[in-house]
C-alpha cells in the first residue's frame, strides 16, 4: 500500500475561500448565514436562512468553458482549479490518463432543475428548453463536467451520497492511490444555495427559523435545526513517493478512511452505523481512540442527530477529545461539507487551531458528555484528526488525518 498525502486544496465557502480565510473566520466567528430574502415568495417555507458563497461571479468563467454547467458544476470547477494550481499540477499531467477523479454533489444544479421543470410545466410544451439543460441537473454533473473542462483521461467516479458526496469523493480517491491504480486524485465535493434545499429540509420540521446571527446551533439545548449552504471543495491526493520527487506541498497525510450503511432506516440516524464507521476508520489506520487529538463533528444542529452523533461519539471514541461542529458558523453545505470539513482539519497541522463549537452556551443534556470546544477556538498541537460524515440513506464516512512528520 501507498502513503497518501495532499498536496493541494481549493475551497469556495460561506466563510472563505481558502483555508487560511476559513480559519481567520472561525478566529473571529465570522458566520456565513444570512437572510435569503428572495425566498420570502416561497409560500409556507418556515425557514428564510441560508449560507451562500459571497461574490462568487459565474460572469467571470469564459462561456463556453461553462456551458454545461449550473452553479453547483461551476463553483465545483472553482474550487478545482484553485486545487490544480495549489499543487502545481501541470496540463500534461491531467491529460496523461495518470490522473483521475471522484467528486459528487447531492443531485445537480438545482436552479437549472427548477427552471427546466417550471418551463414544461407551464408551456406543456419542449419549446424554449434549452438543450444543454440536462447536463446543468444530471446527478454526476460535477464528476462529468470537470472531467471535460479539465480533459481528464483517468478514471472517473461520481459520488451522489447526499451529505458524504465529498467525503466518499476524498475516501475513494484515497483508496485508489494507496492501490497505485492511479498516481493522481481531484477529489470532493459541491453544492449550490436553492430553496429547493431549504424546503426539502423544512417539510421535515429541520430547518432553523431562528435569527441569523444565533443559528445554527449544534450539540446546543435550544438548537432548532440546520441551515443549508452551498460550496465546494477539492484536494489534491497523490502516493508519498510521487509528491516527494516532484517536491510538492503536503498538507498531511489520509491514514484512515472508513465507510459503512446503517442498513435501519432512510433518514433516521443510527448510533450503531455512527460508531461503526469511526471504528472502520481507526482500524484501517491502525490506531486507537487515544491517538487521535480532535474530532470534526458531521453536527447539523437537528435535534435526533446531533444526539445519536455525540452517542456514538462517546462509546467509540470516549469523552476527552475534543470535539466540535464548524457548521454553526458554514451552515450544512450538504454534498460539499466533507470537503471544506476535510480541508479545515488539514490547516490544523500548520496552525494548530482547533475550531470551537459556535454559539452552543449550553450543552443539551440528551447529548453525550463529550470535551465540546466552547467559548474559544483551542491553539493547540493536533498530530492526528478525525473527521466525520453522515447522510441520508444511512451512509457513513470517517475519514483520519494526520501530521505528516509524525
Amino acid at each position: 500500500m501507498k502513503r497518501v498525502v495532499v498536496t493541494g486544496v481549493g475551497i469556495r465557502s460561506p466563510i472563505g475561500n481558502s483555508i487560511a480565510e476559513m480559519q481567520a473566520s472561525i478566529v473571529h466567528q465570522q458566520s456565513g448565514i444570512r437572510r435569503m430574502e428572495d425566498w420570502n415568495d416561497v409560500h409556507d417555507l418556515r425557514t428564510k436562512l441560508g449560507a451562500p458563497v459571497a461574490n462568487f461571479d459565474i460572469a467571470s468563467f469564459p462561456r463556453k468553458r461553462i456551458r454545461g454547467m449550473g452553479r453547483v458544476g461551476v463553483l465545483a470547477l472553482a474550487a478545482t482549479d484553485d486545487a490544480i494550481a495549489d499543487a502545481g499540477l501541470s496540463t500534461e499531467m491531467l491529460v496523461s490518463g495518470r490522473l483521475g477523479l471522484a467528486y459528487g454533489s447531492t443531485h445537480g444544479s438545482s436552479s437549472a432543475l427548477a427552471q427546466f421543470t417550471k418551463t414544461l410545466a407551464d408551456t406543456g410544451s419542449l419549446r424554449g428548453l434549452e438543450g444543454s439543460a440536462y447536463l446543468k441537473f444530471m446527478s454526476h454533473t460535477c464528476a462529468g463536467n470537470i472531467a471535460q473542462a479539465l480533459q481528464i483521461r483517468g478514471r472517473v467516479i461520481p459520488t451522489v451520497a447526499a451529505c458524504v458526496s465529498a467525503s466518499q469523493g476524498i475516501g475513494m480517491g484515497y483508496d485508489v492511490v494507496r492501490h497505485g491504480q492511479q498516481e493522481i486524485m481531484l477529489c470532493g465535493g459541491a453544492e449550490e444555495l436553492h430553496y429547493l434545499h431549504a424546503a426539502v429540509f423544512d417539510i421535515m420540521f429541520a430547518t432553523s427559523t431562528a435569527d441569523a446571527a444565533t443559528t445554527p446551533r449544534p450539540f446546543d439545548a435550544h438548537r432548532d435545526g440546520l441551515v443549508v449552504g452551498e460550496g465546494a471543495g477539492t484536494l489534491v491526493l497523490e502516493s508519498l513517493d510521487h509528491a516527494v520527487a516532484r517536491g510538492a506541498k503536503i498538507y498531511g497525510e489520509i491514514v484512515g478512511y472508513g465507510t459503512c450503511c446503517d442498513g435501519t432506516h432512510i433518514t433516521s440516524p443510527s448510533v450503531e452505523g455512527m460508531a461503526n464507521v469511526m471504528r472502520l476508520s481507526l482500524t484501517d489506520a491502525g490506531l486507537q481512540p487515544s491517538d487521535i487529538n480532535y474530532i470534526n463533528a458531521h453536527g447539523t444542529a437537528t435535534d435526533i442527530g446531533d444526539v445519536c452523533e455525540s452517542t456514538a461519539t462517546l462509546e467509540v471514541m470516549g469523552d476527552q477529545i475534543p470535539f466540535s461542529s464548524t457548521k454553526g458558523l458554514t451552515g450544512h453545505t450538504l454534498g460539499a461539507c466533507g470537503a471544506i470539513e476535510s480541508a479545515i482539519c488539514l490547516g490544523i497541522f500548520d496552525s494548530d487551531l482547533l475550531p470551537m463549537n459556535t454559539h452552543l452556551d449550553e450543552v443539551d443534556p440528551r447529548c453525550a458528555p463529550l470535551n465540546y470546544i466552547r467559548n474559544e477556538s483551542l491553539r493547540v498541537q493536533s498530530d492526528r484528526v478525525m473527521c466525520n460524515n453522515f447522510a441520508f440513506g444511512g451512509i457513513n464516512t470517517s475519514l483520519i488525518f494526520q501530521r505528516l512528520d509524525v
